[in-house]
């Protein structure tokens, strides 16, 4: 990255993807414990998957598995390696 406001477009579309990543795993999470938790107490056992409820499965189990693996692949598609120093810019004289 050469110049300073390429570097700029670059750490401003990094940030975008990791808050839309972020917010899209709230939204997984809420939805899916809240979804598919039983309505009541009342209401009969929930059926188990591999010893957990449904909600506690996707919430808790395969979200952070999935989101991790979507983090993996930001960083490594999206995100680009940039130097922090200030190359002084050269003028023609």
């Amino acid at each position: 990255m050469k110049t300073l406001s390429a570097r700029y477009r670059q750490a401003h579309k990094e940030a975008k993807w990791a808050v839309g990543l972020a917010l899209a795993y709230f939204a997984w999470w809420y939805f899916s414990a809240y979804a598919f938790a039983p309505a009541g107490i009342d209401e009969a056992l929930p059926t188990l998957y591999w010893g957990f409820p449904l909600w506690f499965l996707l919430a808790c189990i395969i979200g952070p598995i999935l989101f991790t693996v979507l983090c993996g692949l930001m960083v490594k598609y999206i995100y680009r390696d940039m130097s922090l120093e200030i190359e002084p810019e050269a003028n023609d004289e």
